[in-house]
Parts: structure tokens; sequence; C-alpha cells
């Protein structure tokens, strides 16, 4: 009987074990729940010892503090949380939700990646109402979106110009803006009608479209499409749409990376509500992270306000949650955050990370955050999220590069590049994603 009841405890621990290794979550086993045994021999051996604090880390980190708190920056506003595999080598108030400012777009990026693949392409329906004489539409020009948060002038232009190509220049009708439609980030659907009526015709083009324009590649048109009627917005397109072109964004894995490297709060809010909004998104992370609900407590997608808080702890296991779920498509983390070595531009700019750091930054007036992985020689990838809260943002950043600096001299730096991250941008307006459905 001993005997059963010894071995379904070692099948539970090891159980247990496992699924911790699998989220990569730190963990103590509670055994308050099952019958008190004798344990075998074999059950003290190390593969039963929880991980270890790392000592070097511990004192890195405790003089990190030391040296904010002689800068007069309170013990109570900092969490740090250092993790390698199962192993939490440092933490500083680890587990309390603090203001994270932008690391609240890794729970955007997790929750998204959720429900769509990396490969995913978000489709915008350009439909009429009328028929097409002599280049003039003789009826209601319809956009229907689905919730496209990197359509801008690029977008604009090359639709437009699918549109000359079709024979309409002239739309006798309205725009009329259906489903979810977003341009140049903008929340409001008729603000975005506005926008696109203007990027569909060039000659009331600003400068700054214009200088949009002169990205694209060498030699594209400027479109020439009149709307004479006005914009109005509907739940639902007309039952008489006649579908004319599908639009398909970029992957989702380039709109997430955009998000990311630019920390473009437009775009998160467009995702976020995509998914259910703030709360769905908190609830959704927590679950998905395997960490407390109260660890992640957030007001909208993108980090604004001091009211989105997330523990360094919950920071840190997104991370690694969004990492097993890209592995299975070839992919990781240093696909969709900024990675120094790789990316110049955006939040990294102007910061000194240990090379093949992937990371996210967060920063409001008196927040600055960093999570991310670097990958070390002696501690394989070590997972991190630093968050300061107080007056000197800039300074936070200087030191939270310090500090990482000084951890990689303790344990090497050791970058591997995924070639997949090496591959350039696709082309924002490439009229090959404009697909031609009717004539």
């Amino acid at each position: 009987m001993l005997q059963r009841i010894g071995a379904g405890l070692i099948a539970s621990s090891i159980a247990a074990l496992l699924v911790k290794i699998v989220g990569m979550q730190a963990a103590t086993l509670d055994l308050d729940k099952v019958e008190t045994v004798q344990p075998l021999p074999w059950q003290e051996t190390s593969l039963f010892t929880l991980p270890k604090p790392d000592p070097s880390a511990e004192a890195t980190i405790n003089q990190y503090l030391q040296d904010l708190k002689k800068q007069g920056s309170l013990a109570d506003n900092q969490g740090i949380w250092i993790q390698s595999g199962l192993n939490v080598m440092a933490e500083h108030q680890g587990k309390v939700p603090l203001p994270a400012a932008s690391l609240t777009k890794i729970a955007t990026t997790l929750v998204t990646l959720s429900q769509w693949k990396p490969d995913h392409k978000f489709e915008t329906q350009v439909g009429a109402t009328g028929a097409i004489r002599d280049g003039v539409l003789e009826g209601d020009l319809v956009i229907r979106g689905s919730g496209d948060p990197l359509f801008v002038w690029e977008e604009a232009i090359a639709l437009g110009n699918s549109l000359n190509q079709l024979g309409i220049r002239r739309v006798n009708g309205n725009l009329v803006i259906a489903g979810n439609f977003h341009m140049n980030y903008e929340e409001n659907q008729m603000r975005s009608g506005e926008l696109l009526k203007t990027g569909l015709n060039a000659k009331t083009w600003s400068r700054s479209i214009i200088t949009h324009h002169g990205r694209m590649s060498p030699g594209t048109p400027k479109p020439e499409l009149v709307i004479s009627g006005q914009i109005k917005t509907v739940k639902t397109p007309p039952d008489d749409i006649r579908i004319l072109l599908r639009h398909q964004s970029l992957p989702l894995m380039e709109i997430l990376r955009e998000m990311n490297i630019y920390s473009n709060n437009g775009m998160a809010q467009i995702l976020a509500d995509a998914v259910g909004g703030a709360e769905v998104v908190a609830k959704e992370a927590a679950k998905l992270a395997n960490v407390p609900q109260g660890e992640i407590q957030l007001i909208n997608g993108s980090g604004l306000g001091t009211e989105n808080k997330i523990s360094p702890r919950a920071a840190t296991a997104m991370l690694i949650a969004l990492e097993k779920i890209l592995i299975p498509h070839n992919l990781g983390v240093i696909d969709i955050f900024p990675l120094a070595g790789r990316d110049k531009n955006g939040t990294i700019y102007a910061r000194n990370l240990p090379e093949g750091t992937a990371m996210k930054t967060g920063t409001l007036r008196q927040v600055s955050a960093l999570a991310g992985v670097m990958p070390t020689r002696d501690r394989d990838r070590v997972w991190f999220a630093i968050i300061n809260g107080g007056n000197n943002v800039w300074e936070f950043r200087q030191q939270q590069d310090q500090l990482l600096d000084k951890l990689t001299q303790k344990w090497g730096n050791q970058p591997s590049l995924n070639p997949k991250s090496s591959q350039s941008r696709s082309q924002l307006g490439d009229p090959k994603r404009n697909k031609v459905i009717a004539n």
C-alpha cells in the first residue's frame, strides 16, 4: 500500500515538474493536499530539489537597488525578475504588479497570437453598389474592414491605383465605411474614412503623404480617384454590394514587429479591441502565462496610463509563453520584438543592450520598464523584467542597460540570430496584396 501511495506521489511530482518545465515557471510543490508518507530514498535526489538563486545575480541586483536608493528612488517602486529555465536567479518585488507602461504590449501580443497564427493576414474588402461606366462608379464605394492595424498611407495609395486600373476615376456616390476599418491607427471610423478619401486622390495630398509615396517602389503611380459624395459609416455593408478587390494586410508577425519596435499605441489598441478589449487581454494573458490574474491589471492594450500594472514575474512569463506559441512556426520572440544588433530605430535607439537581446521597453512620465531575453554563454537564455518607478526615467534607462551589461560580463554574451529575423521587411503598399475580384 505504501509503495502504491509513494509511486503515486512520485508520478504526481514528476508531472508537476514537467508542467513547470514546459511553462518555464519556477514554483513550489503544494504537498498540503496529499497524504503525508515517508519519501523513498531516490525522491530525495537533486531531481526533487528546487532551483536556488544565483549568488552573483543576487549580489548584482542588490547593488543596483542600493544605487537607486542613493539617488532617491524608493525600493517599493522597483521590481525585478531574472530567470533562466526553472531558475529564478534574482528578484525584488517580482510578484508585485507595478505600473508597467508599454510592457502592456507584451500581453496584447501574446493574446493576439493565441487567436491568430503568425502568418495571418487581415482582409479589407472593397466593393461597389452600382455599375462602372466610362470611368465613373454610379453608386457607392464600400470599404469593409476586418481590423487591419497597419492600413496606412502606402496601403491607401496602392488601393487607389488598383481602383484606377479597374477603370474607376470617379465615384458619384458615397464612401461607405463598414466593419472594423482603421486608417493610420485611427480608432474613429469617420476619421478613417476621411483619411482614406484623401489618400485615394493625389490632387488632395499633403506634403507628408507625398513623402510616404516617395518611399514606395520607384515608379509607383499617383492615384486619382474623386469621390463626389459623403463619407458614411455603417455596421454592416449594403446587401447589393459587389466585391471589386480584396486587400490583404502584411502578415501578423510583421505587424507585431512594427508595433513593438516603435511601441505604436494605436496599433496595440486596435489589436486589443479585436480580441475583446483590455479585460479579456489581461485575463487571457494571465492564463497563458500561468500567473495569478492579479499580476496583470490592464485598462487598455497599449500601456498608456499608470493604471496598467504588471508584475515583473508576469512580464517574463508572458514572454516565455510567447516563445512557446512561436516555436512550432520556427519563430521566436526575437522575430516580433526589437533585437539588439539588428534593429537600430524605434525604442531600441540609443540603448546599449547586450547583442542578441530581444526586448520591449515601457516609458511613461514616471515609469521606465524593460523586459526581454538575452543569450548568455553560462546561463543559456536569461529572461528578465525590470520595472522602475520614479522621476529619473532617462537615468533608469541607462542603469537598466548597465545592469544587463554587468550580468552579461559575468555569464558571457552568446548571441544566436534566427535566420528569419534577418529578412527584410515587406513593402508597405505592395500592389500584389490587392486581388481583383470583379471588373
